[in-house]
């Protein structure tokens, strides 16, 4: 007998793209669920903890063609800043350029831009953030030089040479959480005489956007009075453009298993 199948409805969706929040010194995918906004976007949360872009009117030529996606508006064309929020306060908030359309040719799968990749957002933890064994843990406080001005929002830089070995932001107090996992317990020395040694040398870097980080006087910190907007930056554009910011910088020694405390003071214009 011949069974015959009609039929009745069918829904077909063009993914957009998708987001996905990371930690930003391990890399580790983030499972517990973000509050993730883009203007006038649609997305939903899927069960592999992906943001998944479903609609956007600038590309709605898109949502419902497969095979030969609209050759308009052009790849990358559409740029979009994404709102990442972490409703435990784990993670601080932050903004994320996205560009789309993404590359939807199956060739390109291994390529940053395809469609087939998900979008990693590099989430910076809160300064009451859990820590790794054997991290060297970096508390630093970021102020401006004269009036001791709490710098929310500045980028964190540890540098080893060409290498980042951590990246850190700033809450409204000033004040960062910079894990550095990997400093090895011993390291071979580069020091006449020496074989062995526990302890790396590094810079710590602070870069600041005074249009838009914030400034919060230290009386305020000091009563503990929360502004009523937390900074909200764009770390990946700060540190794309860190050399034309004010920034300051300082020497650590990095061994595992430690914490260190430090502050930076920035002159701003």
């Amino acid at each position: 007998m011949t069974r015959v199948i009609h039929e009745l409805e069918r829904v077909e969706h063009r993914v957009l793209g998708a987001l996905r929040c990371i930690d930003v010194n391990t890399g580790v995918a983030l499972n517990t669920p973000m509050t993730v906004e883009i203007p006038q976007a649609r997305l939903l949360r899927n069960r592999s903890g992906l943001h998944v872009i479903h609609q956007l009117p600038a590309l709605a030529a898109h949502e419902a063609v497969f095979d030969a996606p609209p050759a308009s508006p052009a790849q990358g064309s559409v740029q979009l800043t994404a709102t990442v929020r972490d409703p435990a306060g784990r993670y601080l908030p932050r903004l994320a350029a996205i560009a789309l359309p993404r590359d939807p040719a199956a060739d390109n799968a291994d390529q940053a831009d395809s469609l087939f990749r998900p979008i990693d957002v590099a989430l910076f933890p809160a300064s009451t953030a859990a820590t790794g064994a054997n991290w060297c843990v970096l508390r630093v406080s970021v102020t401006h030089n004269t009036s001791d001005d709490a710098l929310g929002g500045a980028l964190l830089l540890v540098r080893q040479g060409n290498r980042t070995l951590a990246r850190g932001l700033t809450d409204w107090r000033g004040e960062a959480l910079v894990s550095v996992p990997g400093v090895p317990i011993t390291t071979w020395s580069d020091v006449p005489g020496s074989v062995v040694v526990n302890e790396i040398t590094a810079q710590i870097i602070a870069v600041f956007d005074p249009a838009a980080g914030l400034r919060t006087s230290a009386a305020r910190v000091r009563d503990g009075r929360e502004p009523a907007a937390l900074p909200l930056v764009d770390p990946d554009r700060l540190e794309a453009q860190r050399n034309t910011l004010p920034r300051a910088n300082r020497a650590v020694q990095l061994s595992a298993g430690t914490n260190l405390v430090l502050s930076l003071s920035l002159a701003l214009p």
